[in-house]
């Protein structure tokens, strides 16, 4: 598929053993309660990972997505919740990296580098999900701030970020023409952690209210200028689809898949394994055809970003595609494996119901698969 390096080889040897030694652990303990983990939090900052997009007088190793990528899927294969504080984190490093400027970058990357830090993006409203560019929340300048109002909904890692990425209305421009972008720091006046999420799946990664009422937002944290939040969401934002909730949800089939085969070659029904049967080995057989084309799409799409491929409308198709694909081959693939281990597989003792609400949560997050679907045809219909 491509050609991994030896930093690449070092890289993930570190994640892999992090990972089966101190991540996987705390995994039945989060599912179990559903809190947010610090200590996750802690063991991927003690280890670099959380700044690992950074430059290097910051602390990172300024990882291309296809490392990005590579790390993503291990972490989400191990620890799920340590791949919702990856992705939430470092979505706002890269939208900082490209377009914050240099006083921005020297503060929150300074900042980044001594701790601990887990980053939010805020989209979603009430009543604009989908329609973003409808978007209601209002920021008017006021003298050196800016003054926030307005409500986020299912915001991931809201209620813990240190740092969020706030898309609000700054102009009078139609839908997308009049958004911007702000850095938000967790201590800002006028804002407040609302309601937290009670989900499906997806357990230990919260999802949050964001409420601001007369927040006060430095003029300093504007990202590039007032009416480029559209911009920057599409070519920058949209880009997590792959490294992010793409990569997430091929971790879970991946899992899930992994779990079945062991268990099928275990459980034994008419006096063979049921692995021997040729009704679980084609479910075997085409869970792992869709992982591996999924796999492949993500990092091919990642190979492109990664080498600067100019033609924006066909990366931003492939996205969505991979985004797309590889959420419904999550879905399909855990109800295939809940399906391998019968009576078994629909009780919370054993993992596959799990990772099959994760599934669900993935074809919805970070735009519906129907939305990506729009994305894909007006890319055929147009090109």
């Amino acid at each position: 598929m491509f050609d991994v390096t030896e930093e690449q080889k070092m890289i993930m040897d570190m994640v892999q053993k992090l990972g089966k030694e101190k991540l996987a652990p705390l995994v039945d303990q989060i599912e179990e309660t559903d809190e947010f983990s610090w200590d996750v939090v802690n063991l991927l900052g003690e280890n670099g990972l959380l700044r690992i997009v950074l430059p290097e007088k910051y602390g990172g190793i300024n990882a291309n997505t296809t490392t990005l990528c590579m790390v993503i899927e291990e972490l989400s294969r191990l620890c799920p919740p340590a791949g919702g504080v990856m992705v939430g984190t470092q979505v706002i490093l890269n939208i900082i990296l490209a377009r914050g400027n240099e006083e921005q970058k020297e503060r929150i990357f300074s900042h980044v580098a001594k701790n601990n830090v887990v980053g939010s993006i805020a989209i979603t409203e009430p009543n604009y999900g989908s329609n973003a560019a409808n978007m209601q929340t209002k920021a008017v300048l006021d003298g050196d701030t800016y003054i926030l109002n307005g409500t986020k909904c299912f915001i991931s890692n809201g209620s813990v970020a240190d740092y969020c990425i706030v898309f609000a209305r700054t102009g009078p421009g139609e839908k997308a023409k009049g958004i911007s972008a702000f850095i938000l720091e967790k201590d800002t006046p006028g804002f407040t952690i609302g309601k937290k999420e009670k989900k499906m799946g997806m357990r230990g990664s919260p999802m949050a209210e964001l409420i601001f009422e007369d927040a006060r937002v430095p003029k300093a944290n504007l990202l590039m200028n007032e009416g480029d939040g559209w911009k920057i969401l599409m070519e920058d934002g949209n880009m997590m689809r792959v490294w992010g909730t793409g990569m997430s949800a091929l971790a879970i089939a991946q899992r899930a898949l992994d779990y079945a085969k062991e268990y099928a070659k275990e459980r034994t029904q008419f006096g063979s394994p049921i692995a021997m049967f040729q009704a679980i080995q084609f479910k075997l057989a085409d869970m792992a055809i869709e992982i591996e084309a999924a796999r492949s799409l993500i990092y091919r799409i990642a190979a492109m970003i990664d080498r600067g491929d100019t033609n924006f409308k066909k990366i931003e198709a492939m996205v969505a595609m991979a985004k797309c694909f590889a959420s419904d081959v999550a879905m399909r693939v855990t109800t295939e494996a809940v399906q391998v281990y019968g009576g078994y597989g629909y009780m919370k003792d054993y993992p596959v119901e799990r990772l099959m609400r994760d599934a669900k949560g993935a074809q919805i997050a970070d735009g519906t698969n129907e939305i990506q679907r729009m994305i894909v045809s007006r890319y055929v219909l147009l090109s």
